[in-house]
């Protein structure tokens, strides 16, 4: 095992050298910086705003406004260094920005789990539930999350709740689906020896059920959060406010194409570390029958 482990390492490598230089080649200057000749004022200033350095012999910049990979460390070093800056509405540092979402997404996610987990369990041990509620689950299930922001900006009129809102239906169908089945397939003989010791029912819940339906309902919850870091980008794209997905689109409204590709890889980033640490409660619970 730490042989293949360290031969993934080695190929994770390989393949990010391999991206790297054909970055590196694809955004290499075509001459000697970049020429003015025949560019107006206003497309100077348009080239500059893109990332090239118009003019300049150490262009960082292809002719095609990509930026290179020494523009991205220099703009990577410029919001690293000093993360949590705050100079004003729309001039807010990428920690705080991360930290915004990040608090929407707990906020919206935690509510969804309060709701799914334990009406899960209710549709997992109720085979009525399950079939009277059925129809209702798949009408919503299938709904964009983003869909129902017009209605809650309408109802809640408040941006930042109504981006809550949003994460909190897009989180509760995984985990509400994922519990009930994990709840249904729990072994009949574990069932049937909690009713032979006259174990009750609360008690059959949090010391039978809960731990055998742990890896399936944890399964959910994974699933619920990637999505939900997925919609609270695009969420605050549209509301506005403060947030990584409002950075990306500020960024772009600004035309600086390094922060939005930097934002780009954050929130990538981002939602590894939040994948890897349910990949781990995921593997704490699981057990081998």
């Amino acid at each position: 095992m730490k042989t293949l482990n360290f031969r993934a390492a080695l190929l994770s490598l390989l393949l990010l050298l391999a991206v790297l230089g054909i970055w590196h080649l694809a955004t290499k200057p075509a001459g000697v910086g970049g020429t003015t000749a025949g560019m107006t004022a206003e497309q100077i200033e348009y080239a500059r705003m893109m990332g090239k350095n118009v003019g300049d012999a150490s262009s960082s910049a292809t002719s095609g406004g990509f930026p290179t990979l020494t523009l991205m460390g220099q703009t990577a070093w410029g919001h690293l260094s000093n993360p949590f800056y705050d100079n004003g509405p729309n001039d807010k540092g990428v920690g705080i920005q991360i930290a915004h979402s990040l608090a929407r997404v707990g906020l919206g996610f935690g509510l969804a789990c309060l709701a799914a987990i334990p009406l899960g369990f209710l549709i997992g041990m109720s085979p009525l539930l399950s079939r009277a509620l059925d129809p209702f689950i798949q009408v919503l299930k299938p709904i964009s999350p983003l869909a129902w922001m017009p209605l809650a900006l309408y109802t809640i009129k408040d941006s930042s709740i109504s981006g809550i809102f949003v994460i909190f239906i897009c989180s509760i169908w995984p985990m509400l689906l994922n519990t009930a089945f994990g709840v249904a397939s729990v072994r009949r003989d574990w069932l049937n020896v909690a009713r032979t010791l006259e174990v009750n029912p609360l008690r059959k819940a949090f010391l039978v059920i809960l731990p055998a339906a742990a890896p399936t309902i944890l399964t959910g919850m994974r699933i619920s959060m990637g999505i939900a870091w997925l919609v609270i980008v695009a969420a605050e794209m549209l509301v506005g406010g403060t947030g990584i997905g409002y950075f990306v689109w500020n960024e772009w409204n600004n035309l600086s194409l390094p922060n939005v590709i930097f934002a780009i890889l954050t929130i990538g980033v981002v939602g590894m570390g939040l994948d890897w640490i349910f990949g781990h409660l995921q593997k704490a619970v699981t057990y081998v029958e």
